[in-house]
Parts: C-alpha cells; structure tokens; sequence
C-alpha cells in the first residue's frame, strides 16, 4: 500500500468523488471508505498488481476506484440503479473496473461473468452479510481472501454490536474460514466491524 507520511493513497485519475491530491496521488479518505479506515486502525490485505478483486456492494463506486488504482481488475457488483449510474461512470475511466448489475445474495446471477479472485471484498448492509459473503467464496481461489465489512446495524438493531460482531465471527469460522484480523473501524465508521479471512 503507498503512504506519503500517514495518509493513504492510491495511484490514478482523480476527480472521482472530489478527493484531494497529494504529490500526484489520490488521498484514500478513511471517512469515506471503510477500507481505507481498515488499513489505517488495522493491517488489512495488500493490494496487488496482477490481482483480481470481487467487490461486493459496491455503491458509487469510491472505494471501488482506489482498489482499482492497485490492482488488475475488480469486478463490482452493485444492485441498486443509483448508484450504479455513478458506477458506470468510474468503469468508463478505469477500463479494469467491470460493474455489475445483480443481487450480491444470488451469486449464480453473476457467475458466467466473473473469474476466480484473489480477493473477495463485502461491503452489502443487509442482515444476512455472513451467509452472502460465504456464498461468494466459491468465487475465491485456494488461498484467497476475505474481507467482510459488518453493518452491524443492519444485522439486528435490537442486538448489540458486540454480540453480532461474535455472531458472525462463529459463523465464518463454523463454516471453515480462517479469520486472520477483526477489528472495529471506530473513530472512522461506528458500529462497522472489518473481518479478514483467509479461505
């Protein structure tokens, strides 16, 4: 990953989401992507050349462009048709982004598109974020990784966080993940949990 001093950035086209530019480079505003905060409260998963990503919920497509800056090809999977206009619009100037319009929860509807990944990266704020992110590791190669940001409000909001950030900890491991690194992205984003995993 490339810091200049403490900040994060990423190498490519600015102008995407009115991020500011540092020596040439994009700054990574942690408040505006929860991976971003990742690496900054935590270790996260280098990003790569040669890298293939699948991206889960990928929304207007911010973090999407940063991860693109690094890595071969991300394949983005958004459902909503707002923001996937935006999308569209960060595919257009990153030819290695490929937007996808489909239901992160049904991944056979997407399958003829996307090629085995090195990185699975889930950011869907629905109650069932395990269990989606479980059914797209069949995505992931031998070794691969997962990163899955939990909204823990929008799991269960009669629970705590706490008890849902271990819910789902149980349940990757239960279903055979290695968790390598969970940790909440406070000061940045309350209430979200990132967990990296390895298939």
């Amino acid at each position: 990953m490339i810091r200049i001093g403490n900040i994060l950035v990423s190498k490519g086209e600015g102008g995407v989401y009115g991020e500011r530019m540092l020596e040439g480079y994009r700054v990574w505003d942690p408040y505006r992507s929860k991976l971003a905060a990742l690496y900054l409260v935590g270790t996260g998963i280098d990003l790569i050349p040669g890298m293939k990503v699948l991206y889960l919920g990928a929304a207007n497509g911010t973090t999407v462009s940063h991860v693109a800056d690094y890595v071969e090809v991300v394949y983005a999977v958004e459902f909503a048709p707002r923001p996937m206009q935006d999308l569209l619009e960060v595919a257009r100037r990153r030819t290695n982004v490929i937007p996808i319009m489909a239901d992160a929860s049904r991944p056979e509807q997407y399958a003829p598109l996307v090629e085995a990944v090195d990185l699975l990266y889930q950011d869907v704020a629905q109650p069932d974020q395990a269990a989606i992110a479980l059914a797209n590791c069949a995505f992931l190669k031998p070794g691969g990784h997962l990163i899955l940001m939990l909204k823990t409000r929008s799991v269960d909001i009669r629970k705590e966080p706490a008890e849902i950030f271990r819910d789902t900890l149980d349940i990757l491991i239960s279903a055979g993940i290695t968790v390598r690194e969970s940790t909440w992205l406070a000061p940045y984003h309350q209430d979200h949990a990132a967990i990296v995993c390895t298939r």
